[in-house]
């Protein structure tokens, strides 16, 4: 016999009721671990971790550390459970090559510099440093931190710009005259020919540019006859 129309239409509407059913889609392990740590949930993040679901060293899909993402989102409790746990690599780096540290002083967390300090975080590296991200934001006690812990005060980005010159870009005019009392140079350039003075001159801060140049000037008279392949002839 054979089927009825009805029986045809009663059997789409089952098979399109079957295909409408789709059961929801479980986040994975790693967006649990990094939706916990964005809301500085440590229970959370400590079973993920210790249960060993998760690598604490993973990356989220902008490249950022479990470690890093806490930092970035000022999760506290959970960055002081990342930076005391051994398995933690606390000089993993994210996509643009930043540390802990450096997320850490830009974003002037002070409690969170000093445990990774004492933890065994690299202050210098080659390129930027903790201390250029800390002088770009006027994070002044962090800088004193970082020169404690013997930060190299005229380290060079990859286009040599020193703390000083991110400093006078800032217009974080304190910043600049604590680095130049403990000893940065202010005749140093940068790949476009800057110097800290310039860098000052062109957020319009005349009063520090006045004084950088000053310096500039104390300097030259201090290390007369000292050659500076770093400085403008």
């Amino acid at each position: 016999m054979r089927p009825s129309f009805a029986s045809f239409a009663s059997f789409a509407s089952l098979l399109l009721a079957m295909c409408a059913f789709t059961p929801a889609v479980e986040a994975a392990p790693v967006d649990d671990l990094f939706g916990a740590v964005a809301i500085d949930n440590l229970r959370d993040v400590r079973r993920l971790i210790q249960d060993g679901v998760v690598d604490p060293n993973a990356t989220d899909a902008k490249g950022d550390t479990v470690l890093i993402a806490a930092i970035r989102n000022d999760a506290q409790r959970v960055t002081d459970y990342l930076i005391a746990n051994r398995k933690v690599d606390i000089e993993r780096t994210d996509a643009p090559q930043e540390t802990a540290l450096m997320i850490a002083a830009f974003r002037k967390q002070k409690e969170s510099v000093e445990k990774l300090i004492a933890r065994g975080a690299e202050v210098n590296r080659p390129g930027w440093t903790a201390l250029h991200y800390a002088a770009s934001v006027g994070g002044i006690d962090i800088v004193k931190i970082l020169l404690e812990h013997s930060a190299y005060i005229d380290a060079e980005s990859p286009n040599r710009t020193t703390p000083l010159m991110m400093a006078a870009r800032g217009d974080h005019a304190d910043v600049c005259r604590l680095l130049i009392d403990e000893g940065a140079d202010p005749t140093l350039i940068n790949e476009r020919d800057l110097t800290a003075a310039d860098f000052a001159t062109r957020v319009g801060d005349s009063d520090n540019a006045l004084w950088l140049r000053e310096q500039e000037a104390a300097w030259r008279e201090k290390n007369r006859g000292q050659p500076n392949s770093r400085a403008r002839p």
